[in-house]
């Protein structure tokens, strides 16, 4: 089971997935830079470690730098978030949900022709 990560714990993941699924500190560090992001480095270090013990990242030395390694992809992480927010809010309701984005004009005219298309097996872009 793929447990939750605070925001800050999926900022670095989303780094991460960017990277292809591995990055360096150095190259987290940078990608936080750009993001204006301007964390100490004891905080990564702490948030990256958590990310460890929870099972979402591994380590790997190359000489004295981490490499840190996503264990899960991206992909999984939001579908099993998507299932614990649908069973949370919605009861395991789909159609609850999608009523919600429908009524509150979250779901545009063109995402839901996107979304048939997917679900008709067309060609749908997502």
């Amino acid at each position: 089971m793929i447990g939750q990560v605070s925001d800050s714990e999926l900022e670095l993941m989303k780094i991460i997935w960017a990277e292809d699924g591995k990055a360096l500190y150095a190259q987290i560090m940078d990608a936080l830079a750009e993001t204006g992001n301007h964390w100490q480095k004891n905080t990564v270090i702490t948030l990256l470690s958590r990310l460890v013990e929870k099972g979402l990242l591994k380590t790997n030395k190359i000489g004295r730098r981490n490499e840190y390694t996503a264990i899960v992809t991206e992909a999984d992480y939001q579908a099993t978030q998507a299932k614990a927010l649908l069973d949370k809010l919605y009861e395991g309701d789909a159609k609850g949900l999608v009523s919600t984005l429908i009524q509150r004009e979250m779901l545009t005219a063109t995402d839901y022709e996107e979304l048939k298309k997917f679900w008709e097996g067309g060609n749908g872009n997502r």
